[in-house]
Parts: structure tokens; sequence; C-alpha cells
């Protein structure tokens, strides 16, 4: 059966969703409303993965939709916002009804999950591609920045680095692992990172700037930097690196995973000394742990990586889309 654009809105994202007060308008007018409440302000942030450059042709429907939302909210999670909306595109070859209903569904789970409502968006013909847009409410003053770091302040990183890149090159078959329970745990946690709003929430109060890691920890640090106009030193030897990475590949394979490949959705942040206390109070209700890799220093320092107390450099600088 073919279906009119429409017809493919209503049948698979025209769905019954939690009401939201500040919901004015949803799906089946030109445009969503949106009242923001007072004091707060709108998180915005928008992401385009392509087939063959963000993910697999033979990716799953449940895997692709998942992975949509989840990039999407790390964004938000490394400005402290709070989840509230999004608006999805797709542009698909063609129909295929079952492939619609098995991505639909893990979708709607995932808003499920983050109390997220869908508002808007659109659906085209052509090469697959979906674009996403994830609307999160903050208090303007509570907002992390990239442009709030201070020399003085430790850098800290949740979670682990390193896995999402192992997951990728095992997809790819560039590496290899015979124990296929470790295997099938890195193609994981390529396929389903972990946005880290509940994280985001908690730091706001506590740190001075954040990003998250998507595109390697070289590359998104220094963003950091360049918006705070400083200089930093990292500890490698401190890096947050699995167990797993650990037993299974050489120092050189997890640690240019960990710094320049990215798809890790970990938050990179930065908080003064006098919040660290707050900071260890609160990691005992973060969902991950929370390791302190470095310092923040003058920008003529500039960005300096230290392993086994010997200064080293590195020529790879993390993903660019046109290189």
């Amino acid at each position: 059966m073919k279906y009119t654009e429409f017809e493919i809105i209503s049948k698979y994202f025209q769905r019954n969703q939690k009401k939201d007060l500040n919901e004015i308008k949803g799906i089946g007018d030109d445009s969503a409303l949106i009242k923001i409440p007072n004091n707060n302000v709108l998180a915005i942030s928008t992401d385009t993965l392509v087939e063959d450059i963000h993910f697999f042709k033979n990716i799953t429907p449940k895997d692709l939709a998942y992975k949509t939302v989840a990039v999407n909210l790390s964004d938000l999670a490394a400005m402290g916002a709070d989840p509230k909306w999004t608006t999805l595109s797709i542009t698909m070859p063609k129909i295929n009804n079952i492939w619609l209903k098995k991505f639909s569904n893990s979708f709607f789970d995932v808003l499920k999950e983050y109390n997220i409502r869908l508002i808007g968006g659109d659906t085209n013909r052509g090469p697959l591609s979906i674009t996403l847009s994830i609307y999160g409410l903050i208090e303007e003053k509570d907002a992390l920045l990239r442009s709030n770091a201070h020399v003085g302040d430790l850098i800290y990183v949740t979670g682990t680095l390193g896995e999402s890149a192992a997951g990728l090159f095992l997809l790819q078959k560039k590496i290899s692992l015979k124990n296929s329970k470790i295997r099938n745990y890195l193609i994981k946690r390529h396929l389903h990172p972990i946005p880290r709003i509940y994280e985001g929430k908690y730091l706001k109060k506590i740190a001075n700037a954040a990003i998250d890691i998507s595109d390697g920890l070289i590359s998104d640090l220094n963003h950091i930097l360049k918006n705070s106009q400083c200089g930093a030193n990292v500890n490698l030897n401190k890096l947050p690196i699995s167990k797993i990475l650990k037993e299974n590949f050489k120092s050189h394979y997890y640690l240019n995973w960990a710094l320049s490949i990215g798809e890790d959705y970990e938050l990179c942040f930065t908080v003064s000394k006098k919040n660290v206390k707050k900071l260890n109070s609160k990691i005992k209700k973060f969902l991950v742990s929370c390791t302190c890799i470095g310092e923040i220093t003058s920008l003529e320092e500039g960005l300096n990586f230290f392993y086994n107390n010997k200064k080293i450099f590195f020529k790879k600088e993390g993903f660019n889309h046109f290189n």
C-alpha cells in the first residue's frame, strides 16, 4: 500500500503523548506553538545523521531511532537543560512500512523515557538521512556555556572514553575480538550512547563550563579553551579508560580512541576548586563516575598532554566532516 506524506506522519508519528501545559499547538498545523515559562530560555540543538557518514546501511531502525534522539539529548545535557520537545525530519529513498513501524516505535520509547513530546517535522524522498531538532528549558542564569572556564578550574569527564570508538571499529572490521560478549558490549556502547541529562542538571549549579564529547576529547576540550580564552594541562594517566579496553587493547589504541575519535557523548566540564566538595557530594547521585583529568591554565600555555610525567604530542585533533 502506498502512503502520502501526511498519511505516513499520521500512521507512524502522530500518537497520543503526555500533555505538556506549555504546548499550545503541536503536530497538525503549519507550526507548533510553544509557551516559554517565566525566567526560562529555550535551549535548541539540531543534528543531521546521514547514511554511510553517521550510521551504516545495515543499522537496525530501532538502533537508529535511539541514536538519533540520544546524540541530540547529549547537547542539551551539556547545557544543563531540561528536554521538552522535538521535531523530526526523515528523508527516505522509498516507503518501507516495516522499517517505519520499528523506527517510530523505538523513537517514541526514547521520547517517553525522557518525557519529550514530538511537535512537528517533515518527510521527504531521497538518500536516507534524519534531522532532529530538540528543545529544552533552562533558567538563563543557570545555562552551562563553553565560554565560562577560568584559570585554576579542574577539568572533569563523566563515564569512560574510547569504548564507542572500539565499537565503531569492530563494526568496520578494522579490529577484532574473540570474546563475543565483550564485542557486543562495545558495539552497543557505540550504537546506544547514554545522554548525561541527569548529570547535566546537577552540574548547572556547580560547573563553570561544559561540552559533550562528540568529536573526541582533544577537539571538544579545545572548543572550551577557545571560547574561554584559556589553556589546559591534561594528564593522560587519569583518563577514564574502562577495564575492558585496558585488558583487550594496547594503550596507544585506546588513548587515541579516547582523544580523537569521539561519539562517547560523555560530558567534559570545568569546576572551580572551591566547588569540588559540592561536586563530590553530587557525584553520589550521578548515574556514572566522574574523573578529574587536568586543570585549566592561561591562554599562553596552550593545550598540553602529559603521560607518565612526560609531555607528549598528538597530531590527530578529532572528527571533522570535511576532512
